[in-house]
């Protein structure tokens, strides 16, 4: 669904679509970054560059270059030294959101979490006991 907001690089009003997150201006400006990062990566001397290197030789942003590897314009599987860093930790990944460390964290906290609310489920029953009217 199409809606109406402000470009987040610029801040003129546009109609947002699927696949473009930017207004027309900046995409524009984008896809010329892009050809820039590209072009410089396709040589074959430059394909082990790390993210440091390609920033530094083509001045586009590791933002911007992170956000083209996550839509998939760039694959890693090309360029070996290249990454994007983790969400939680900043560790540079080549896949994913999270590096091992922090997904085996989180996933070691979700066990705990759903133990716990199992443990605070079985102290909540209630047993009932019938008297005997005899006694």
């Amino acid at each position: 669904m199409r809606e109406l907001v402000n470009c987040p690089r610029c801040g003129r009003l546009f109609v947002k679509h699927s696949v473009r997150d930017v207004c027309e201006h900046c995409y524009k400006e984008e896809e010329a970054l892009f050809e820039k990062v590209y072009a410089f990566l396709r040589k074959r001397e430059n394909r082990t560059a790390t993210m440091a290197q390609v920033v530094e030789a083509t001045g586009v942003s590791e933002s911007l270059i992170t956000k083209w590897i996550k839509m998939g314009r760039i694959h890693l599987v090309h360029f070996p030294n290249l990454g994007y860093p983790c969400e939680m930790c900043g560790t540079m990944i080549r896949e994913g959101k999270l590096c091992p460390k922090c997904r085996t964290n989180l996933q070691t906290e979700l066990k705990w979490y759903e133990e716990e609310k199992e443990r605070q489920r079985k102290k909540q029953i209630t047993y009932y006991v019938q008297k005997d009217e005899k006694h």
